[in-house]
């Protein structure tokens, strides 16, 4: 298993083919993807074909990738994954954080552990200065989750979505963290 960062309770690892069926799973709650395409289910092929090589691509900035499988240390049961992604492909400087749970996961505090253990990282060894993320304005439980990870509201922006879902006449809301705003806080 090739290991990325672990924290008291969570293991982030690179994603392999083997995790087709975790990724299915994951994509076909409608629940999880209630904020991203309005809970819509995703076949197995397009995750074969769309999603799993975005998860498996490696950044050569970070000489890693930009998604991590996240597992239950104690368990090994997959929690969804992480997304820690240089915006450049060829630049560590600015990031996107992201994160997707199942739902049993949800209110445990995995997306916020995750979330500043990655930044910590960023920040201390990938050369990051400057973390972002978004969400959908009216997606409380991530912006939560922005928030306790140490991002600050930056701006609402109206996005193009292909197809209005639930909540996206709303707009959405970017988050953001630098590198000297941590070190302040730290």
């Amino acid at each position: 298993m090739n290991i990325f960062l672990e924290t008291d309770r969570l293991v982030l690892r690179a994603f392999t083919e083997a995790d087709v069926d975790h990724l299915v799973a994951l994509d076909n709650d409608p629940e999880v993807m209630r904020f991203i395409n309005g809970g819509r289910p995703t076949s197995r092929e397009v995750i074969q074909a769309r999603a799993l090589p975005r998860l498996l691509h490696d950044h050569p900035c970070f000489g890693t990738r930009g998604y991590w499988a996240a597992q239950e240390k104690g368990t090994g049961a997959f929690l969804g994954w992480f997304e820690f992604r240089s915006l450049h492909e060829h630049s560590p400087a600015v990031v996107e954080l992201g994160y997707r749970l199942n739902k049993a996961a949800w209110g445990s505090g995995y997306a916020t552990e995750g979330s500043q253990a990655l930044i910590r990282k960023g920040f201390t060894t990938l050369g990051v200065e400057r973390v972002t993320a978004n969400t959908m304005t009216v997606n409380a439980g991530s912006r939560r989750v922005m928030e306790k990870a140490g991002l600050s509201f930056l701006r609402s922006f109206t996005g193009d979505w292909p197809e209005a879902i639930e909540g996206s006449e709303h707009g959405e809301v970017e988050y953001e963290l630098t590198r000297t705003e941590w070190e302040q806080r730290s």
